[in-house]
């Protein structure tokens, strides 16, 4: 295997990208140097708690820490939504841990420490020919923190989520010991710790397989639906096709109303054949490189995030990509930066929702009661009078047997909703929708479910937390959301 360090060049851009963001700390955007306090957040900025925070530069750092602490959560570049990485305690920052160790150029398995970005490792084998087998809806996350939340990525239904192609993981558990965990060494610890929310554990190094690609650009189409049912055929549909589009997802129009309620905008897409690019692309398929995240005046663009700008916003998005018909429309060959990462291309996006912040929730239901519970969700905010500027659907395939791991078969909903009075109980009523059709949140987003709820919806909490006993990692490794959550 080659090996891959830090002396490797990375992209100017994209590396200065994930130093801005990282991690969210409202009162100091900067890396910790040391012992100190900070206001801390997820990337929705609710909840805000003071927590010591350190960095950790080695696995040594961390097994001092785990010794010496009744109490911590390993952090990476603070993208879970909620309170999934915070501790008052001890928040310990895995930035410093960003290594790209080995890579083998015949299987496309790739070893790296965990607080490694996401972008980093884009831009260092993009060009090369390779790319990583599931991406979230954000290049600046860490690899720990992808498989601490198990991301999924618009191809769920066809290669799973990221725990699927991770071969090993290196952990640090709270009995003093550093373990190396695959599907064939210690496999229920291996399971537990993805989606486990760094309850297990600190991850330490991870490997993982990535896929051969041609070129950095994708076929892709979007098609206008008039309705919820609509675009759900067409998921399905894509399932069954003979030439299948491995990713797809819809915006959805969530303020609607009547039967515009559930509209969308349906794309998919797949990685191009270099032969299949113009010939002014011919020359460089694999271009990695994007432009820097463009700063923008939230400030005095939050007024847009009110009920009527959105839903005038909402209809003529809808209306301007309709007015092209509603057969497929080829959108030529993207880059993959604006198919997979569009919010990443403006700065701090979530400054524009207030001092308040917002959250995101993110569902997942049953696939027979997709469509009813959708529509009561739907229904929900329409009673309370309260939208989503941003609102997402994508089809899952079959989850795997991690027990805290998010997907499962059917469809999952995301919304993004401005923080305020009325929100926590919207967020109620939309939990007790998702309970009813037998649906789960997804705790990478989650700042407001009950421990009911929770235990609910993963069936296999009581096994996590015998694996988390058994290794002395219960209690030791806590977070404002497991402590909200009873784990």
């Amino acid at each position: 295997m080659a090996r891959v360090g830090r002396d490797i060049p990375r992209s100017p851009s994209t590396a200065g990208a994930a130093r801005y963001n990282a991690p969210v700390q409202p009162a100091n955007s900067e890396r910790p140097s040391g012992r100190h306090t900070s206001s801390l957040a997820g990337w929705g900025r609710h909840p805000v708690l003071q927590c010591r925070l350190e960095p950790a530069r080695a696995a040594a750092d961390v097994c001092r820490h785990i010794k010496r602490q009744d109490s911590l959560i390993a952090r990476g570049n603070g993208r879970a939504y909620g309170d999934a990485a915070l501790n008052e305690q001890l928040t310990l920052s895995m930035l410093g841990m960003d290594r790209l160790q080995r890579f083998d150029s015949r299987t496309g398995m790739l070893s790296c420490e965990a607080g490694a970005v996401l972008a980093d490792v884009i831009a260092t084998f993009l060009p090369r020919g390779w790319f990583p087998p599931v991406v979230p809806g954000t290049k600046f996350v860490t690899v720990g923190g992808m498989v601490a939340a198990d991301v999924h990525g618009k191809n769920h239904h066809c290669d799973g989520a990221f725990g699927s192609h991770v071969e090993s993981l290196v952990l640090a558990t709270g009995d003093g010991q550093v373990r190396r965990l695959s599907r064939d060494e210690d496999p229920d610890l291996f399971q537990a710790t993805q989606g486990g929310m760094g309850l297990t554990g600190v991850i330490l190094s991870a490997t993982f397989r990535m896929q051969p690609v041609e070129s950095a650009f994708l076929n892709s189409e979007t098609v206008a639906t008039r309705d919820l049912g609509e675009a759900m055929a067409l998921f399905e549909a894509a399932e069954g096709a003979a030439d299948p589009w491995p990713f797809s997802v819809a915006w959805m129009d969530c303020l609607g109303a009547g039967s515009r309620r559930g509209r969308c905008l349906f794309s998919r897409g797949r990685f191009a054949a270099a032969g299949e690019l113009p010939p002014a692309q011919r020359g460089t398929p694999l271009l990695a490189r994007s432009s820097d995240p463009r700063p923008m005046p939230w400030g005095a663009l939050s007024p847009l995030l009110r009920q009527g700008a959105m839903r005038a916003f909402n209809r003529l998005y809808y209306a301007l990509s309709a007015r092209r018909g509603r057969r497929p429309r080829h959108a030529g060959h993207t880059h993959f930066d604006p198919f997979f990462f569009p919010l990443d291309r403006l700065r701090d996006w979530h400054l524009a929702y207030g001092a308040s912040g917002f959250v995101q929730h993110q569902c997942v239901l049953p696939l027979a009661a997709s469509r009813a519970g959708i529509e009561a969700l739907l229904r929900e905010m329409e009673r309370a009078g309260l939208g989503a500027f941003l609102a997402v659907l994508k089809l899952f395939g079959e989850g795997s047997d991690a027990p805290l791991s998010f997907p499962r078969r059917g469809y999952t909903l995301a919304l993004d909703l401005p923080m305020g009075r009325r929100t926590p109980r919207l967020l109620d009523a939309l939990d007790a929708v998702v309970e009813a059709h037998g649906g789960r949140v997804y705790l990478a987003k989650d700042a407001h479910t009950t421990p009911r709820r929770l235990r609910r919806g993963y069936p296999g909490i009581d096994a996590f937390g015998d694996v988390r006993a058994r290794v002395g990692s219960a209690g030791k490794f806590a977070s404002a959301l497991s402590r909200r959550l009873e784990l």
